[in-house]
């Protein structure tokens, strides 16, 4: 009795000391990983001009760095970069989600012709990385017109949105779990396809929407290379984040380093707000999937 007391404190001792270096590996991971975004935010609010500073924490504080950011127009327009980049962003939104989950769907349920070699298809194209083909796309838009002046924007949606569909694999994982059974009820019942894609399948389907959501705005938002090389030298349609790499060449960073931190900090606030907004959704469009 004795023997075994002993093997169970022993193994509560191994346990917790199992627990404690986890715990304090995970800490340091996350202190890793959020010190660059507190020091981006520090950064921000940061009194001190330039790029080369001796010192982790600001010397000074202020908020001049945002206000410089929406009022300086003169040199970089941001607040007219910032709506660009909104405008396009929502559209390629609401187009990519409707794509992915039709395309999925279609995957998931139907049965056809050469399902099977476009979905290989699909899954080879998609080990390729999107910038391959960024210089035969600006031929075609600018082929088409839609290389200059106002039809930027509408060229930056159709860039981000016109290939999502191909992106469908992890929204068809997700309709795959759902049972078939509750399909073939609906049709007996009289239902069509549209009809059972829209009550049956969406309400079952929040989480992978509020993921296909996500990363639909979050990929204009944060590209780089398609914007550069479309907008080009036209300022009037850059997006954020050529914004803010035009605020790190030489001729601007010694004078707008703070205003790229404070626009970095910007920058993040939609992303945040579009998921705290989504993420309700989520939670309960996974406890009613398990249900179902």
């Amino acid at each position: 009795m004795s023997k075994m007391n002993n093997n169970v404190s022993e193994g509560k001792v191994r346990k917790k000391v199992t627990n404690t270096i986890v715990h304090v590996i995970l800490a340091i991971l996350a202190f890793i990983w959020v010190l660059p975004i507190f020091w981006v935010v520090l950064t921000s609010f940061r009194g001190e001009k330039g790029s080369y500073v001796t010192t982790f924490f600001p010397k000074t504080y202020t908020i001049d760095n945002y206000v410089k950011l929406f009022t300086d127009t003169s040199i970089l327009n941001f607040p007219q970069m910032f709506l660009n980049t909104l405008i396009i962003a929502i559209f390629t939104c609401i187009i990519s989600t409707t794509f992915v989950l039709s395309v999925a769907y279609c995957m998931s349920r139907m049965r056809f012709k050469m399902r099977k070699p476009f979905m290989n298809i699909a899954m080879i194209l998609g080990l390729f990385p999107s910038f391959m083909s960024m210089i035969a796309v600006y031929y075609i838009l600018k082929a088409i017109n839609l290389a200059e002046g106002s039809m930027i924007r509408i060229a930056l949606i159709i860039v981000f949105s016109a290939g999502a569909g191909v992106n469908f694999y992890v929204a068809k994982g997700f309709f795959d779990t759902i049972p078939k059974a509750l399909d073939e009820a609906a049709i007996i019942d009289g239902a069509t396809r549209w009809q059972i894609f829209t009550k049956i399948t969406v309400p079952l389907s929040k989480p992978i929407i509020v993921y296909t959501i996500l990363t639909s705005f979050m990929s204009p938002w944060l590209d780089f290379i398609f914007g550069k090389v479309i907008c080009r030298a036209d300022a009037q349609y850059y997006t954020v984040s050529i914004g803010l790499w035009k605020m790190l060449e030489k001729e601007y960073i010694d004078s707008w380093f703070t205003s790229f931190a404070a626009g970095a900090v910007v920058v993040s606030i939609p992303i945040a707000i579009l998921f705290l907004l989504t993420q309700k959704f989520y939670v309960e469009g996974m406890s009613g999937s398990v249900k179902g």
